[in-house]
């Protein structure tokens, strides 16, 4: 009576698959017929805006018991690889390969997509603004850490939109080729990894010297080539590098997320769940914060975050980064930013994007 049952289930299995691919097939003609009416009008490839309407109407009409990670995951592969038959998209980031920003990378524009890896913030920028890469994505700040201030200033020198964001949760194991923690005789880490682990290396590795390097699969390089060396990275740096894993979740905050922006040209299209980001500058005069502040207040924007950096070539004065909930086309923050223009020293919009689904 199992097998029998087993047997039914399977063939209801097939059955299914059988189904789902001839619809993929068939929303793959679809999607090469809209990239051929994008490319005949000269219209955009890719639309954010389009991709978080998918995603928002899918999970709410989603009544189980499939879950809504995995539906997610599953559709922005999808709709990657539908966008690869239209035009494949490229896209650099904070490289190597490995790293949480190659991660963040993989969970939004999936596996069709082209990866340029660059070596630092700047490069990302650079590639984007000159026309390399179509998308780029960078850090921008850690629920541990705080802000990635060298991001925040790269904005004050490009002429690059946020065109969405993508929320990644850090989980660090150890790792090394012998997957002995006896044999660890030196540890190598990004600083920031560094100092997410700060309390577990103080308790298991006290006298191990902790060496920076300029990523999480750096330090997986350099410990697949040294038997006494260990490194503290994500589970893929351990796949790519054939490590073994010591430890896993070494980080001293399980509840530790980073932050990624994608940055473009094009600027999406409200969706009814957006965040727009904003830089500016306040006159040096008293109660100056609280003026640039009141519109917001005034018109009832929930303001996600504020953040200031120091002007770099002026000693004392300060940039103030800010995110807020809504879009720049929404009534109350177009009135919000027009009275602050009025007061501001300097003020630039970095964009309006939707919000993580």
């Amino acid at each position: 009576m199992t097998e029998a049952r087993l047997s039914e289930l399977r063939h209801e299995i097939d059955s299914v698959d059988d189904r789902l691919l001839d619809l993929l097939n068939r929303r793959a003609a679809a999607a090469l017929e809209v990239g051929s009416i994008k490319s005949k009008e000269n219209l955009q490839f890719y639309v954010p805006e389009r991709e978080a309407e998918i995603l928002r109407r899918l999970t709410s009409a989603n009544p189980g018991p499939f879950p809504n990670e995995a539906l997610k995951a599953i559709y922005r592969e999808i709709i990657s690889a539908s966008l690869s038959l239209e035009k494949p998209l490229s896209v650099a980031f904070l490289g190597p390969r490995a790293t949480f920003t190659h991660l963040a990378c993989l969970k939004h524009f999936g596996e069709s997509a082209v990866y340029d890896p660059q070596l630092n913030v700047s490069e990302v920028f650079e590639a984007v603004e000159r026309g390399i890469s179509d998308f780029g994505v960078v850090p921008i700040e850690n629920s541990s850490e705080g802000i990635v201030t060298h991001t925040h200033d790269m904005f004050v020198d490009h002429n690059l939109l946020i065109c969405g964001e993508i929320m990644v949760e850090v989980s660090h194991d150890i790792l090394s080729v012998t997957g002995d923690l006896t044999h660890v005789k030196k540890v190598y880490s990004h600083p920031q990894a560094l100092a997410q682990c700060r309390d577990w290396l103080e308790r298991n590795l006290r006298t191990v010297p902790v060496f920076d390097v300029e990523s999480t699969a750096r330090a997986a390089e350099l410990a697949k080539d040294d038997p006494a060396a260990a490194a503290i990275a994500g589970e893929a740096a351990a796949k790519i590098y054939g490590l073994k894993t010591i430890r896993k979740r070494v980080q001293d905050n399980a509840n530790n997320f980073t932050r990624f922006i994608i940055i473009g040209k094009i600027a999406p299209k409200r969706t009814g769940n957006d965040k727009t980001s904003i830089l500016f500058a306040s006159k040096d005069e008293v109660g100056a914060l609280y003026l640039m502040l009141e519109p917001f207040y005034r018109n009832k924007i929930n303001l996600a975050k504020i953040e200031s950096r120091p002007v770099k070539k002026k000693a004392w004065e300060y940039l103030f980064f800010l995110d807020m909930e809504g879009h720049i086309t929404d009534a109350p923050i177009a009135a919000a930013i027009d009275a602050l223009k009025m007061r501001a020293q300097y003020i630039k919009i970095l964009g309006s994007y939707p919000r993580v689904v």
